[in-house]
């Protein structure tokens, strides 16, 4: 007998139900319904007291009452249930869907499993007229079954590390006596290979972006890692705090040919005076109250390199008027290549700081940019 409160909870936790229909999922119901030649295929969740498809075939509705289901047996046991001719046996014959319309006649399941092994729902196949599985079939279901799993936990982890990312996404950014701080993400997929951060410390306004090569989980976890990092030990100079995350990385990473761009600089709010390491990122401008614009240059190579090479501290001033602009490569795709200034120049003339850089994300999630897309602007007021 199963312990239904464990069970539940698991599923509960894995915060599938009433969610929208997953492609890959659904390919691997087409699939099945395919390889067995069955009108219905469906991938079942059993949830108090109704049954919910997370993806079927050739059934209509996706939510059925759990006291007819058929998966409510096949969750009782560990291996394939076969009823070979459901109006022929005992514990089904009497069902409305055996009775009644669609008149049911054949049903197999694999039981579903949540990650700490409670059996949750079950994929199964369906007919209008009896028949056999042989034990090829029998074992086919059961590894479609389990990819269904494998599937449905990587979404639970992807779920769980887009939480995580955002945990570390600056909510309320600082914004300093006589500063306007604004900026944003926008990821190409569920998790960014780009992060952001500002944080006030005294007079110090710290300013950092960072791009890890490629995008999707690998590379959101590296860079939630680098955030973790660059917030550890805040009273460090810049020069030592990526010098430090360059050493971390290569020890960590270096063997993947991963790299990390990063741009991180320190602007004194008292004087505007700017000190920035550039690690091989050149995306980052200075925006002057004259509509000139002044590229910051590299002050050393990606991290994560392995070169050993150190990286400089360069400074620049920021007058009243003038704007810090840094952003991440994926606003180049967005950009007129032949007057990336102007466009910028135009979108900040309209709309205005805030604006511009919601209109840049804006943009992004638009035209589906294939890649992150980043973005962060310091502007001194007065």
């Amino acid at each position: 007998m199963i312990d239904e409160k464990k069970r539940q909870s698991a599923l509960d936790a894995m915060k599938i139900l009433d969610t929208p229909r997953d492609e890959r999922v659904d390919r691997i119901t087409r699939m099945a319904q395919e390889l067995f030649d069955v009108p219905m295929v469906s991938v079942n969740l059993l949830d108090n007291d109704r049954q919910w498809s997370k993806s079927s075939v050739g059934l209509g509705s996706r939510e059925t009452p759990r006291k007819y289901a058929f998966c409510e047996s096949t969750i009782q046991q560990t291996g394939t249930l076969v009823i070979e001719d459901l109006k022929q046996d005992e514990a089904f014959a009497a069902s409305p869907y055996v009775e009644g319309a669609p008149h049911l006649r054949f049903y197999a399941g694999h039981p579903l499993q949540a990650p700490g092994g409670e059996q949750v729902g079950a994929l199964c196949l369906i007919d209008t007229k009896p028949r056999e599985l042989d034990e090829q079939e029998r074992d086919l279901l059961e590894d479609l079954a389990r990819w269904v799993q494998t599937e449905l936990a990587q979404q639970q982890e992807l779920d769980h590390a887009v939480v995580v990312q955002r945990a570390q996404t600056p909510r309320n950014l600082p914004q300093p006596a006589g500063f306007t701080v604004t900026a944003g993400s926008a990821p190409a997929g569920c998790v960014s290979g780009d992060f952001h951060d500002v944080a006030l410390r005294g007079d110090q306004l710290r300013v950092t972006l960072a791009d890890v090569m490629g995008k999707g989980l690998g590379a959101g976890i590296i860079a939630s890692a680098v955030r973790a990092s660059m917030r550890t030990a805040p009273e460090r100079s810049l020069q030592a705090t990526v010098a430090e995350i360059d050493s971390l990385l290569e020890q960590d990473i270096g063997d993947l040919h991963m790299f990390v761009t990063m741009f991180c600089a320190d602007i004194d709010t008292r004087t505007g005076q700017i000190s920035y390491v550039d690690g091989g990122h050149s995306l980052s401008f200075i925006h002057r109250a004259d509509g000139s614009w002044e590229h910051l240059e590299s002050t050393g190579l990606p991290l994560a390199m392995g070169m050993g090479e150190p990286h400089g501290l360069n400074t620049v001033q920021l007058h009243p008027g003038d704007a810090l602009l840094s952003c991440s490569d994926g606003l180049l795709d967005l950009l007129d290549l032949e007057d990336p200034y102007g466009q910028v120049e135009q979108v900040l003339r309209e709309q205005g700081l805030e604006g511009a850089v919601k209109e840049a994300l804006r943009r992004a999630e638009q035209a589906k940019a294939p890649d992150d897309v980043t973005v962060v602007v310091v502007r001194r007021d007065s």
